[in-house]
């Protein structure tokens, strides 16, 4: 299973977060979250797939963060509409489609997305766009039969590692952690995460 440690900022502790070698590192770009990343970090970005987190933004600005912070994918974390994640596909980026979920899988609304996207992430349905620390019921995860791979997200804390596995769901890539294992808003705990990654 794959790591995405998500929502960072600050170049110091990019640094830190790297020697763990996570497999994907996220960075947001959406104002309205205290995570967003307003400048580019000071820091080495390789060695580690770079995800843009991105709310209903236009064609433009994610391209443009996409070239400023050579990003690896994108992730779609709106509404947005099939046509422009078709549109992004056609330009050559892996991308992420994100779906809120409360009681249900959207699986007829997935299924629209599934041909451009890499793959679905599954986050808690809450007011804001993540970042929430709560989690869904994990069970429903067990209806899932598309073949399209997926990050689990939301509220994902250390001790849950083990009723994760146990879903027993194939396509389950990576996990996507973010407020659990903060210091403060960005500002990861390194040790926190350290132990998250040898569990794994």
């Amino acid at each position: 299973m794959k790591l995405k440690v998500c929502g960072m900022r600050e170049a110091d502790n990019i640094r830190d977060l790297l020697e763990l070698e996570p497999d994907y590192m996220g960075m947001i770009f959406y104002e309205k979250s205290p995570r967003c990343v307003l400048e580019m970090p000071k820091a080495d970005l390789s060695g580690v797939e770079k995800v843009g987190v991105f709310v209903n933004a236009s064609d433009e600005e994610m391209i443009e963060k996409a070239q400023t912070y050579g990003l690896d994918l994108l992730q779609l974390h709106g509404e947005e509409p099939v046509d422009q994640v078709k549109r992004l596909r056609e330009r050559g980026f892996k991308l992420i489609k994100v779906f809120s979920v409360a009681d249900e899988l959207p699986i007829a609304l997935m299924q629209a997305y599934s041909p451009y996207v890499d793959y679905f992430l599954f986050d808690t349905k809450t007011p804001a766009y993540g970042g929430s620390g709560q989690k869904f019921d994990w069970g429903i995860l067990k209806d899932y039969d598309l073949e399209k791979p997926f990050f689990l997200s939301g509220g994902i804390e250390l001790d849950d590692l083990d009723a994760i596995r146990q879903l027993g769901v194939k396509q389950l890539y990576a996990i996507d952690v973010n407020s659990r294992f903060e210091l403060a808003p960005a500002v990861k705990d390194i040790k926190k995460i350290k132990a998250l990654k040898d569990k794994l």
